[in-house]
């Protein structure tokens, strides 16, 4: 998949100019933690862009700052220096342009799958009939495979099943940016495939842009348009971009067959090993 990346500029009403390909832009980006030992510089001028309907799989050693830089780009952590916008405006906060899958799922377990995804779209959509609202989150709910399963309590799902319902959640809020940390980590292979395939066919057809961290190299490839590669810290930063030039829709089988596959993954083992 080729992204175009010319650069139209257009303006916010606030003066900021930015390029209209641009969804997510960081500048500068610093995160600083105080210790009793003085100021410990996890991030330092890391910058990075990444386009509309762009799918960017990162990857770096533990304790990079990988995390840090999701959470940063959620709202959900203060950043020390630089900035961070979607599409030319700043983040200063949680918000519903940004939806997160989280390596927990992070459900409420009382709930039922269907009230755990009604939680999001109530709040993101107000103003829209109640029927309509349950629509969106039963049409979610059945793309992940959970028609079965709408009245169940989340404390009664399976782990592979409550990271659907995570999946069917973030969607569901019809976010700009879709920002994933490590959701698949915490499975085994065989679930983990299956929702990498579940993720990757709502996103062929939904065309978020998504930002995900895994230190599964395979998987970062299989998903990606380019995997961003993050030095070790402290005061770490991108290392390295790789394109993956494999056309969408693609299948496991097609990246496995495909002659550049293992040029690509040897590029990132390299990295990670130097």
């Amino acid at each position: 998949m080729m992204i175009d990346t010319t650069h139209n500029e257009l303006v916010t009403e606030n003066g900021i100019a930015f390029s209209e390909n641009v969804m997510l832009d960081l500048k500068h980006l610093k995160k600083v933690y105080p210790t009793p030992k003085g100021d410990y510089t996890v991030l330092e001028d890391l910058n990075l862009q990444i386009m509309k309907e762009e799918f960017v799989t990162i990857i770096g050693h533990s304790g990079c700052g990988k995390t840090t830089m999701l959470s940063m780009i959620a709202g959900l952590n203060e950043i020390s220096g630089g900035n961070i916008s979607v599409l030319g405006h700043h983040i200063k906060g949680p918000g519903p342009d940004r939806g997160v899958i989280f390596q927990a799922p992070s459900l409420m377990p009382w709930m039922t799958a269907l009230q755990n995804v009604m939680l999001g779209v109530n709040q993101v959509f107000p103003h829209v009939a109640k029927s309509q609202r349950t629509d969106i989150a039963k049409y979610y709910l059945q793309k992940v495979g959970l028609e079965e399963a709408f009245h169940k309590k989340a404390s009664d799902l399976s782990q592979g099943m409550q990271q659907r319902v995570g999946i069917a959640r973030a969607f569901a809020i019809k976010p700009k940016v879709l920002l994933l940390d490590e959701p698949f980590g915490m499975l085994d292979s065989l679930t983990r495939g299956e929702l990498q395939d579940i993720l990757i066919e709502i996103w062929n057809k939904e065309k978020i842009t998504a930002v995900m961290i895994t230190h599964d190299v395979d998987e970062a490839i299989f998903l990606a348009d380019r995997v961003v590669m993050m030095t070790s810290g402290p005061k770490a930063k991108i290392g390295d971009i790789l394109d993956i030039d494999f056309e969408r829709p693609r299948t496991r089988k097609s990246v496995l067959e495909h002659d550049d596959y293992y040029t690509y993954r040897k590029h990132l083992i390299d990295f990670l090993e130097h």
